[in-house]
This record gives structure tokens, C-alpha cells and sequence, in this order.
């Protein structure tokens, strides 16, 4: 049978008689025949098929393989074998080539017929690993498409096992890479199309079944289009140096998820590793890629890409690209197929490079014969596509006016076209230029695709939460303090500061859009705040900073003593630990080397004056703080006396004594008082009620001259209190502000043997680096057993002059000395009356230290037990803007004479000046939420939202280093936090790449 339809196919009898011959033979393959017999057709069929000279030859070929295949399906099985194939693919057949398509086409007819035997799974064991070798070969675009459709037919034959076929994935994206088309009539162009597609397909198949290969695909795409032309030589087998990436890349494109824009754009333009030249020319490479006829999003990537450069300032590269491809994107716009993509990353370009008119004006010259091609069509869309850009041009030569000789031609063709108005034109060109930084990545991403615009990442309210999120935001957005954390060498340690740094860490690095730090918040929880409950977040901070101090002392002494034990007998181990301890307690002879973390960023002293009005005999007393606490002054007159008003920021009363660890580290005292304005008492008023200023002192110790002080100061307080709006300068001198102590709350001096009256004041001798403060909203009402919130709206200085007064030479305690730790709760309701100084204060002058504001933490709400908590806070550096307030022209808090400091400073100019001049340096964190914002949002929170009221605020220091050599032999502390140790960077690197294969899979499912 086999040598009859031999000599019949190459017989010259007419066609129809061959095909009725070839018809019957077929047919007979249903009667029984010999192995021999089947194995000789088979033979004869598969030379047909893979060497027959014309198509009907190779039809028949099929045809008779087919049919014998299937009814003598065990003698095919035993003739397709593992030997056969595998020559096949190594060697191809006789004359024919093992590259050639016809080959794959062979094998995957041979594949249907023996699918039900069991020797198909030792030819899909096979054909994995040579799909692998064929793709590393970088197989023409007929074979690659072939294999493609095959390996999509028969998905078996996919490489199997994550290293296999991620291998598979990455070598097939660099023979994508080396596609080139065959020809240049449309037929061939359509083909070559096709035959991309067919592969790009099998790629998406792949990353949907398994995700995991998917980053790694992309990566390797990002290397084969940064890399330079050096390097995609090394990795192929063309030797053409002109050898660029296909455009058939951007097929690929199309499959990634759009939710992934956001954080592989990000994760891009942040990698210290990626050089601006790789970015470049990756950047252009995408930019060809809008000339792929069939591609989907191509424009959405190029966009965010120069979108997320913009957001990281790299402005060079920008210029360059825009520069180099503006033209070619214009060009793209004579091609209706890829007229969309073209026209959105045209106008992208032109409107955010708006430094210049070089960019515009390289298209200038092409705009008119464009556009007459445009009205020739008179094709809706073409007319669609017109009008778009006229508004364009229009826009552009509105911004680059002064060049008639280059528009007059422009505007003559499109004069018969609509033109926006000038409102619309500044609405345009106000969004999305580079300095304005409102661009902002595709809105219909889904909330799972990454960080904000911003780039900062939110927290995640684990319950509740909100006090510890804003109030870790704060003090995240304290670059030096965060800083100095991440640069801690606390491997090993399974300490709070370490879970502080690992925490800061993912805030800076991890490409999530919000952090959950359950770790963190179990524990740094003081232990009397009740899980899930609203807590109040001045409480919660002072327990933090309170607990870090505590731990780094307690460190420093362990391992000072643990040093010295190999050096020191038994004896001299006993008393080197004695001094020790001895050392850190007298914090204020400690070196600043010896000082803690949170002494250098937050702590100051505060000195404490009583001057007794008999005697004149004086005690003084130093005490360390980390935070103070500015009660309300009183706000409208001194008209109407009530008993004292106390607001507490802490939940619990006994709190309210309790001892600070870090004051009584510094002042050598137990216990301390808090530092609140002029200590606490038992009774409060109505919200907005006024502090006693008590004009009767004791007859016995009161002269007439001391009387009439008293008058005066009654006067200043009066034109203090007489604004609608109190500021936080405001508070701070009432806080500041001198007391009278009298009546009930007599001060007993020692050396008058009896209670006097006596003068209080305060002095801020040493200044922290972050001044936090507290404003005390929260006040406790005996009657209903609630604490109130004050909402009265206070008015936040961007710049603060805080007045600190350097002794001009030490000043010995008297012998009427008295203790830090009195009873400042115990003290009656007629405890202090706010008078000005009487002679206590030194002659010299505070020094005034400039501050900026930092952060804001606000509450809303209308008590303490409920509300919400959320934080402002900017990035402010301790090198700020010299000579912002000069000594000689503030206004200070000095003595009886001078004036109080008053919001009339010349650093409210400096204030206005700041924050026009650094345009979205605001955010504003709300747990997981984190957006841009402005200065005068947070001016004006209060008035637009009256139970919303700043609580918190952290102002830092200008023109300062914070002790710390941040200059280092690498630089690693410039313009930029320093490198985070390995692990943690080990862990957050881990972390990012499960999320973005998370990402993948929910996008897919």
C-alpha cells in the first residue's frame, strides 16, 4: 500500500484522479494490517509531510498519517517514540532543518494521536526541557510562535518547577526582544504581528498560572531595555552592533496589571541600584514602543514612568528623554492605530516640561501639515483628535508667548477651531508641570497598588489605634531623631528601640500602602491602657520616650560594668558599678556622649525659682523635660475670679504625680512633678473659665511697691488675653509667666522660719532639639466625672522663638532649698496667681532660639475617651534658614519692662515666605491614609471643623546638628537616611516581593 500511494503523489495523473486514489487508501486504513505494513505507511506519511515538494503532497502526508494514526493507535505509539521526536528537535529531518516550523507541526500532530497512550508522558517530560533549550536559542519569530502555540495546546510540555520556568519566562522575553520582521508589505507586517502576539500570549498564560514568575519576568525586561548595546550583545547570539530591543516588547506590556503601576513604577525610580544612564535608556526604549500597532496601556506605563521621575526630582533625565523622543511622539500621530497613545504622552511631555520652550518648539515645524491632514480626513475621529490638539498648541503658546514668527502659521490653520479660555488654559498648565509635583498615578488603580503620591506609608488602626499611629508619624517625620535610629547598630537586641527601627524602616522602604506594627504596639502599650479602647496620645508619647530612655540607660550601664569585668577584682567590680549608677542618676553631669538618644533629640531643663518676698532669699532647682505641658490662658478679661482651672493630658489622676523617669534621671529627685503649667489642683470651671490672679497678698510680707507690681501685671495679662484667637506663643508665656504664691498656698521659707509669700518662676535654661507641646485640652469636671475638651482654637506659628535664659554663672541652691517632688496636686485651689516678677530673674537676657514647626497632632472629638486622632507634620531638617528671627528685633519674655512675646514678630513675615516657597512639603497622615496638604489647612483646621483641635506639636530646632556628625567619610548621611543593616533590609526586601506577588494574585483571581 505504502509504495502504490508513493508512486501515485509523484505520479503526473491529474489532480482529481489522485485525490479520488488518495481517498480510498485512506479509507482502507480501517482494515487490519501487519506492523510492518503500519510502521511503512508511517514512514512514508511523515516524509510527505515534513520533505513533500508541494502542498499536496504534505496534504496527503497528513491525511494518511492522521488516519492510520488512529485506527492502529499501539503501532503508532511504538513508531512516534522519545527517539524520533528528540532527533527531530536536534537534528531536524534529512535536508530539513531542526529550526524549521514544520518540524513543531509535525510533533503536534503526532501528540493528538497518542494523547490517551501512556507514552505521552515520557515525550512531555522531553519536550520540557527542550522548549527550554529552544527558547535560549533565540528562535526566529515563525519558530518562537509555533512553539508558542504548541506549549499553549499542550501546556504539559511547559518547563516544570519554579527554576525552570522562571528560566523559561526570562529567556523567552530576551527572544522577544530579539524579534525582527521579515519584511515590509502589509501581509508580511500582519504576520510578524501575529506570530508576536501568539507569543506574548503564551507569556501571560504562564505568569496567570503562576505569579510567582511574573517580577522576575519584568525585571528582566527593565535589564534588557537599560541595558546599553554592549551588554544585550554579551547576552545574545547576534553579532550586529547597531542590535536594539525590538518594539515587539511592548506586546507584553498589555498583560502586566495596571494595579501594579504604582508600586513597580515606585519600587523603579527609589532603587539606589538603577543608574540615570539604565533609566534612560530604558525610558526611550518604552517610548519606541508606542509605535507597536496592537499594544494596550503602553502610554499609561511611559506616563507613570515620567510621572514617578518627577516625583523623585530627576529632572535631568526628564529633560533628556523629552528632548530626544518629543519628535518621534509627534510623528506617532500621522498613525490612527497608535494616534491615542501618542497624543496622551505628547501632551504628558509638553505639559510638564514647562522650564523651556526648546521641547515645543521641535514640533513647531510639523504642527501645520498635521493638522491639514487632520481636516483633509473630515473622519470623526480625526476631527476628535484636532480638536484635542489645538487645545494643546494653545496651551503651549500661551506659556511660550514672544515667538510670532513661529506661531503665525500655527494659528492660521487652526483659526477656524474652538479655543479655550484663559481660565482653562492656567487650569491645564497648573497640572502637571514638574515643580508643581500634582502629578499623581492613574486614579482607577485599585487602593492595593502601593504607597500614595506622597511616597510616605500610612499605619494600619490595629483597633483603636489612631493615638499611637499619629503619634508615631510625628515622630518618623523627625528626620534627625529617624535618622539616628535607623542608624543604630542594635543586632541582637530584642529591644524597644530595635522594634522602633524596624518599624521606621518599613515606614521609609516598604512598598505597601499602609503598615501594620502589631509587633510595635504590643510592645510599647503602657500597661494600664486597655486594648481596643481610645487612649490619649500625650500619655502614650511620654510613656515611649520615658521607656526608650530607660532601656538605652539601662544598656549603658550594663554594658560599661560588663566591660569592666575583665579588668577589675571582685571588689572594685562592686564599686565601679556603684559609680556608675551614681553617674547616670546626676544626668546633669553627664558628657553629652554619655546622654541618651531621646536626652539629645527631646530632652531640655527647666529652672525653677522661689524668691521669698520677706527675705529675698532665693531657692532654685533644675529639672529635665521631655515635653511641655501649656495649660489655656484665660480668654476674654480678669474681671470675673474663679478658682483655678487645671487641664491634665493624662487620663489618671494619680498620673498626674506620678514620676517622669526621665526627669528624675536629670534631676536626681523622686519623684518629680510633671511639667505642666504651674502644677495641678482638685477643682476646674466651665471650659474657657480663667486662672485666678489673686491682688490681696498678706499685709505682714507685702510692701505698697509689690502691690503696684501687682497692678502692672494685671494690666500686661489683661492686653495678653484680649485677642479673639490665643496662639501657642500665648501659652507658652503663660506658662513662663512668674506666680504668686499667697494665702493658702504660702511658700514656708526656712530662713523666715514661717510661711511667706513668695514668687514663682520659670526658666527654660537648656533648649531640646524637638519641642514637643502639649496644649491641655482635657480637663477633669468633678460634678459629671468627665473630662472636657477645650475647643478653643489656637493659632499655630510656623516659626517659634522659645526664650532660653543661660545663667551667666552657676547659681548655688539655698539653704531654703526645696524638692522637685513637692505635693503639686496637694496644693489648694488658691495656688498660683500669675503676676510678673518682682526682681527674681537675673539680668541677663533670654537668648531667643528659633524653631519650625514640625508636626501637628489633632484630635477630634469632644473628649478624651472617644474622638480621633490624626497628625500633620512636614520634613524639617536641623539645617534651617539662618538669622530667621534676630535677637535684636524679637521680642522676648525679659522683665517687668519688656513685653511679652507676642505673634507681632518679624518671624511672621518669615512664616508666609516658608510656605509659599515649598509647595506640598505638608502631608497629612490619617492612619492608613496619607495625602498632600498645606500649611494653611493646618491653620485652619479648627475653624472649618470645630471639634477638630491641635493637641500635640513637635517644633524643631533650626541651625542646629543635633550633636551628631552626620558628614561621614562615605556619605551616607547626606541627603538621605543612612543605610539600614542587613537584615532589616533583608526583610523588607522579602516583604516588598510578596506583596507585589500578592497584588498579582488578586488581581487575577
Amino acid at each position: 500500500m505504502d509504495k502504490i500511494l508513493e508512486g501515485l503523489v509523484s505520479s503526473s495523473h491529474p489532480l482529481p484522479l489522485k485525490r479520488v486514489i488518495v481517498r480510498r487508501v485512506v479509507e482502507s486504513a480501517e482494515t487490519p494490517l501487519s506492523q510492518a505494513q503500519c510502521r511503512a505507511m508511517f514512514a512514508l506519511s511523515t516524509r510527505l509531510v515534513l520533505q513533500g515538494p508541494d502542498p499536496f503532497q504534505r496534504q496527503v502526508g497528513r491525511q494518511v498519517l492522521e488516519a492510520y494514526g488512529r485506527y492502529h493507535r499501539d503501532e503508532f505509539e511504538a513508531f512516534f517514540n522519545r527517539g524520533l521526536v528528540l532527533g527531530l528537535l536536534q537534528r531536524g529531518y534529512g535536508e530539513l532543518s531542526n529550526r524549521d516550523p514544520a518540524i513543531l507541526d509535525y510533533i503536534q500532530a503526532g501528540l493528538r494521536l497518542i494523547m490517551s497512550c501512556p507514552s505521552v508522558l515520557e515525550l512531555f517530560e522531553l519536550l520540557q526541557v527542550e522548549a527550554l533549550r529552544l527558547v535560549c536559542e533565540r528562535p526566529a519569530p515563525p519558530l518562537c510562535a509555533r512553539l508558542c502555540q504548541l506549549l499553549g495546546d499542550f501546556p504539559q510540555c511547559l518547563p516544570r518547577g519554579r527554576k525552570l520556568s522562571l528560566a523559561f519566562c526570562q529567556q523567552l522575553v530576551r527572544s522577544i526582544a530579539h524579534f525582527q520582521s521579515q519584511g515590509s508589505r502589509e501581509a508580511e507586517l500582519r504576520l510578524y504581528v501575529s506570530q508576536v502576539t501568539q507569543v506574548s500570549g503564551l507569556l501571560r498564560s504562564v505568569w496567570k498560572a503562576e505569579p510567582d514568575t511574573l517580577l522576575p519576568s519584568l525585571q528582566e525586561l527593565f535589564a534588557v531595555i537599560s541595558a546599553a548595546v554592549s551588554y544585550v550583545m554579551l547576552c545574545s547570539t547576534i553579532t550586529d552592533t547597531s542590535f536594539e530591543p525590538s518594539v515587539a516588547l511592548a506586546s507584553l506590556v498589555q498583560h502586566i496589571p495596571l494595579q501594579m503601576i504604582t508600586v513597580l513604577i515606585r519600587s523603579l525610580t527609589t532603587d539606589p541600584n538603577v543608574k540615570d544612564a539604565s533609566m534612560t535608556q530604558a525610558l526611550c526604549r518604552m517610548i519606541d514602543w508606542l509605535s507597536w500597532p496592537l499594544a494596550q496601556h503602553v502610554e499609561t506605563w511611559v506616563i507613570a514612568l515620567l510621572k514617578g521621575l518627577a516625583a523623585v526630582q530627576k529632572f535631568t533625565i526628564l529633560i533628556d528623554v523629552t528632548l530626544l523622543k518629543i519628535e518621534l511622539v509627534f510623528n506617532r500621530l500621522w498613525f490612527p492605530l497608535v494616534r491615542p497613545g501618542a497624543l496622551a504622552v505628547l501632551s504628558h511631555m509638553l505639559l510638564s516640561f514647562q522650564h523651556s520652550p526648546e521641547a515645543f518648539h521641535l514640533i513647531v515645524p510639523h504642527v501645520v501639515s498635521l493638522v491639514h491632514s487632520f481636516k483633509r480626513d473630515g473622519l470623526p475621529s480625526s476631527t476628535a483628535f484636532l480638536m484635542q490638539l489645538t487645545e494643546l498648541i494653545h496651551c503651549m503658546m500661551y506659556h511660550y508667548s514672544g515667538f510670532p514668527e513661529l506661531y503665525e502659521p500655527i494659528l492660521e490653520a487652526v483659526k477656524d477651531m474652538p479655543k479655550p479660555t484663559e481660565e482653562k488654559i492656567k487650569m491645564i498648565l497648573s497640572q502637571s508641570a514638574w515643580t508643581s509635583q500634582s502629578s499623581s498615578l492613574p486614579s482607577c488603580l485599585s487602593r492595593l497598588s502601593g504607597k500614595s503620591e506622597t511616597g510616605k506609608t500610612g499605619l494600619i488602626n490595629l483597633g483603636n489605634t489612631c493615638y499611637m499611629n499619629s503619634v508615631i508619624q510625628a515622630l518618623f517625620m523627625a528626620t534627625d531623631f529617624r535618622r539616628h535610629v535607623l542608624s543604630l547598630n542594635l543586632n541582637g537586641c530584642n529591644s524597644l528601640m530595635r522594634k522602633l527601627q524596624h518599624l521606621f524602616a518599613f515606614l521609609a522602604h516598604t512598598q505597601r500602602e499602609a503598615y501594620a506594627p502589631r509587633i510595635f504596639f504590643e510592645a510599647s502599650r503602657p500597661p494600664w491602657f486597655t486594648p481596643r479602647s481610645q487612649q490619649d496620645c500625650s500619655e502614650y508619647l511620654r510613656f515611649l520616650l520615658d521607656r526608650l530612655h530607660e532601656e538605652e540607660r539601662t544598656l549603658k550601664a550594663l554594658s560599661s560594668t560588663k566591660t569592666s569585668e575583665t579588668i577589675m577584682n571582685e571588689e572594685s567590680q562592686t564599686q565601679e558599678a556603684v559609680r556608675k549608677a551614681q553617674v547616670f542618676a546626676e544626668a546633669p553631669c553627664m558628657g553629652s556622649e554619655e546622654r541618651t538618644l531621646i536626652e539629645k533629640m527631646f530632652g531640655g531643663k527647666l529652672k525653677t525659682t522661689i524668691c521669698c518676698l520677706n527675705c529675698k532669699s532665693m531657692s532654685q532647682k533644675e529639672e529635665a523635660f521631655t515635653d511641655l505641658s501649656l495649660a489655656f490662658c484665660p480668654p476674654t478679661s480678669l474681671e470675673s475670679v474663679g478658682p483655678k482651672c487645671v487641664e491634665r493630658s493624662e487620663v489618671k489622676d494619680d498620673y498626674m504625680v506620678q514620676t517622669n523617669a526621665l526627669a528624675t534621671s536629670l534631676a536626681g529627685e523622686t519623684p518629680p512633678s510633671n511639667l505642666e503649667a504651674n502644677g495641678g489642683c482638685d477643682t476646674i470651671m466651665n471650659e474657657g473659665t480663667i486662672k485666678e490672679f489673686s491682688t490681696e497678698p498678706n499685709s505682714e510680707n507685702t510692701t505698697n511697691s509689690e502691690l503696684n507690681k501687682v497692678e502692672d501685671n494685671r494690666d500686661m495679662s489683661q492686653r495678653l488675653v484680649g485677642k479673639n484667637t490665643l496662639s501657642v506663643t500665648d501659652l507658652l508665656n503663660y506658662f513662663l509667666a512668674p506666680e504668686i504664691l499667697s494665702g493658702d498656698n504660702k511658700y514656708y521659707c526656712e530662713k523666715c522660719a514661717s510661711l511667706q509669700n513668695a514668687e514663682k518662676t520659670m526658666q527654660i535654661i537648656e533648649e531640646p532639639e524637638y519641642l514637643i507641646l502639649t496644649l491641655l485640652r482635657f480637663s477633669y469636671d468633678p460634678k459629671c466625672h468627665i473630662r472636657r475638651k477645650i475647643l478653643d482654637n489656637v493659632s499655630l506659628p510656623l516659626v517659634l522663638e522659645l526664650p532660653v535664659k543661660r545663667a551667666t554663672s552657676h547659681l548655688s541652691v539655698g539653704s531654703g532649698g526645696w524638692s522637685v517632688g513637692v505635693e503639686i496636686s496637694d496644693i489648694g485651689e488658691n495656688l498660683a496667681k500669675k503676676l510678673k516678677p518682682s526682681g527674681a530673674d537675673e539680668v541677663a537676657c533670654p537668648q531667643l532660639v528659633p524653631y519650625m514647626l514640625s508636626s501637628v497632632v489633632v484630635h477630634s472629638g469632644v473628649s478624651s475617651e472617644s474622638g480621633h486622632y490624626y497628625s500633620y507634620a512636614r520634613n524639617v531638617t536641623g539645617s534651617g534658614p539662618s538669622g530667621l528671627c534676630h535677637q535684636s528685633t524679637a521680642l522676648s519674655l525679659v522683665s517687668r519692662q519688656d513685653k511679652l512675646l507676642t505673634e507681632e514678630s518679624p518671624c511672621t513675615v518669615v512664616e508666609n515666605e516658608l510656605d509659599t516657597e515649598m509647595p506640598r512639603e505638608w502631608f497629612l497622615f490619617n492612619d492608613s491614609r496619607v495625602t498632600f496638604t498645606s500649611f494653611q489647612s493646618v491653620q485652619k483646621i479648627t475653624s472649618r471643623f470645630p471639634k477638630d483641635t491641635a493637641y500635640v506639636l513637635f517644633y524643631k530646632r533650626q541651625n542646629s546638628t543635633c550633636g551628631f556628625n552626620t558628614n561621614t567619610a562615605n556619605g551616607l548621611w547626606v541627603n538621605g537616611d543612612p543605610p539600614l543593616q542587613k537584615d532589616l533590609m533583608d526583610a523588607i526586601t522579602k516583604d516588598n516581593k510578596l506583596y507585589l506577588q500578592l497584588i498579582y494574585t488578586l488581581y487575577q483571581t
